[in-house]
């Protein structure tokens, strides 16, 4: 009997919640085989040790990828590398601090990819909780369309409603289709390739919760850190690819994505009290924002106009109200 689906998990230091999320794995009820694959960039923790634990009890199900050194990337690397190994007709992503829910979860995604040929891949909903209670939880997706084209992963904004616990894709498809190479730029995997299955097909939605993408301290939720630089550059020139990519359909919108980063950089920790990178953000925000003309006026006034042409501007300002108030008395 084949291999209908590889599940491809990555992990570093996992070690709290690798167990969950291998139960809930091995828990799956399915019509069909699966199995699982684990690559594990090289963590620091006792991670490794449970994942071998794991595999004795479950050989013929459970196979390691073992890296000797980290490949770095919010795990991308590692992900493409159990991409390579897999088996399966289908490949469903998992990170080794997420879970599922239900019992039901492949069974149900390789019947509708199975139903529908034409779609690249499929998702359900997943909710976010918090190890920390940082805040309260949520569901990832709240679009419930039955199904999504590039027309809904683009924005003015970043949208990221797919989680990736909850994609699954065709094996052959992503092999023939593999990352184009501006994508290994980006500490982004999943929304440039998102965007990516969607121009070869839609991904198909079912309107379930299925499973918990878990966001704690140690992840890579909390290594994009949004106040930084690199984070924020490495955005810019994400979207900047992504327009390149869809051949300028959507420039408007993605203009208007790309400026809120720049934006975001006048309050970075690296530019935010220095004048003369904020005025050159700040400029580079006005031309792909094009802004209201509040907005533009107070864009100025607070990131380009120079300090010293800020104070003799308040002096006059001074000096011409204390002239009214004289001629009022």
């Amino acid at each position: 009997m084949m291999i209908k689906v590889s599940v491809c998990v990555v992990t570093y230091n996992h070690e709290k919640f690798v167990a969950k999320m291998l139960d809930s794995i091995l828990m799956q009820q399915t019509t069909f085989l699966f199995e699982i694959i684990v690559g594990d960039d090289c963590s620091k923790d006792n991670t490794v040790a449970i994942l071998k634990e794991y595999q004795q009890k479950f050989p013929d199900k459970i196979r390691l990828i073992l890296h000797p050194k980290n490949l770095g990337l919010n795990g991308k690397y590692n992900a493409l590398s159990t991409f390579a190994a897999a088996k399966g007709e289908y490949i469903a992503q998992f990170d080794g601090d997420d879970y599922l829910i239900s019992p039901h979860k492949l069974q149900k995604q390789v019947e509708m990819l199975d139903a529908n040929p034409h779609y690249s891949a499929c998702y359900h909903n997943a909710r976010v909780i918090y190890d920390d209670n940082a805040a309260p939880p949520y569901l990832v997706n709240t679009l419930s369309k039955p199904e999504i084209t590039v027309d809904d992963l683009i924005g003015e904004d970043e949208l990221c409603f797919i989680a990736t616990s909850s994609l699954m894709f065709r094996r052959e498809d992503f092999a023939r289709n593999p990352d184009p190479e501006w994508t290994n730029l980006s500490t982004s995997g999943d929304i440039p390739r998102n965007i990516m299955f969607a121009t070869r097909g839609p991904i198909g939605y079912i309107d379930e919760v299925m499973s918990v993408y878990r966001k704690n301290r140690g992840g890579a939720s909390f290594a994009d850190n949004h106040y930084g630089a690199d984070f924020l550059f490495n955005r810019i020139q994400l979207y900047s690819n992504i327009n390149k990519e869809l051949k300028y359909k959507y420039d408007d919108k993605l203009k208007k994505n790309i400026a809120s980063y720049y934006y975001k950089l006048l309050f970075s920790r690296e530019y935010g009290h220095t004048y003369w990178p904020r005025m050159k953000y700040a400029m580079k925000y006005l031309s792909l924002a094009q802004p209201g003309p509040e907005k533009k006026k107070e864009i100025i006034r607070d990131f380009i106009m120079p300090p010293f042409a800020m104070k003799i501007y308040s002096f006059l300002a001074l000096g011409l109200y204390n002239i009214k108030e004289k001629g009022r008395a």
